[in-house]
């Protein structure tokens, strides 16, 4: 039986973007384009996922997961924001969300924690907030980053594409693979930004420690990870 998922987003190129992608992916989508209509369709507790935008005409999303957490409705919700400051993320997740996904996004990662809140059934473990590769750790509700002791200054983008990399720890990740899931161009826009962006990257992170984490594999793509 397919998954059912409620798509609450007032966007209408967002949410048929979605909708698609999960239509494809063989899930059955219901739709509401403000709070009020998604709050009406949350209570009814049929539904395996629920992907809740923050700003919401008629009821403003958190309004709307507050009022759920309220009646008890237990449904696994993915809070979609264009806010991605630490403070916003916090208040989201410390207020009922299962996960919370900043604007723009990769649909292939919207994807991967839909399915994973699913297999949880909203009853596990919360999403991790802190990632780690050897003596590299990465804290997301805090945006912070340290290696060892010393703590490590990046821009959004050296921050988004350093988490890219460390949920993909020890594996080798194209230049495709970086540029659809940090930049969310789905071509190749024959640019160099992903080798201008590693390049300072792996300063910041390497410069000054006992062993290098970022490797390039040549003609194939990048590695963070301890051993080369």
């Amino acid at each position: 039986m397919a998954n059912k998922i409620l798509l609450i987003e007032d966007d209408a190129a967002t949410g048929d973007f979605i909708a698609k992608g999960l239509d494809e992916e063989g899930f059955v989508v219901d739709r509401a384009n403000n709070g009020r209509d998604g709050l009406f369709h949350a209570t009814d507790g049929s539904h395996d996922c629920v992907i809740l935008d923050r700003m919401l005409p008629g009821l403003d999303g958190m309004a709307v997961l507050s009022a759920m957490r309220g009646a008890g409705i237990a449904t696994p919700v993915i809070v979609l924001s264009a806010l991605g400051s630490p403070e916003d993320r916090i208040k989201g997740l410390t207020d009922g969300a299962d996960d919370y996904l900043t604007k723009p996004f990769a649909f292939a990662e919207l994807l991967a924690r839909i399915r994973l809140l699913i297999r949880r059934g909203g009853s596990g473990p919360a999403p991790a907030t802190v990632l780690r590769c050897d003596d590299l750790e990465m804290d997301l509700l805090a945006r912070r980053v340290r290696r060892g002791s010393r703590t490590i200054d990046l821009q959004p983008r050296e921050f988004r594409l350093l988490e890219y990399l460390l949920r993909h720890a020890d594996q080798v990740v194209t230049r495709t693979m970086l540029l659809e899931g940090v930049w969310d161009y789905h071509f190749d826009p024959g640019t160099n930004v992903v080798d201008v962006h590693l390049s300072r990257l792996r300063k910041k992170v390497d410069e000054g420690a006992p062993y290098p984490l970022l490797h390039t594999v040549r003609g194939v793509g990048y590695r963070l990870g301890a051993a080369p």
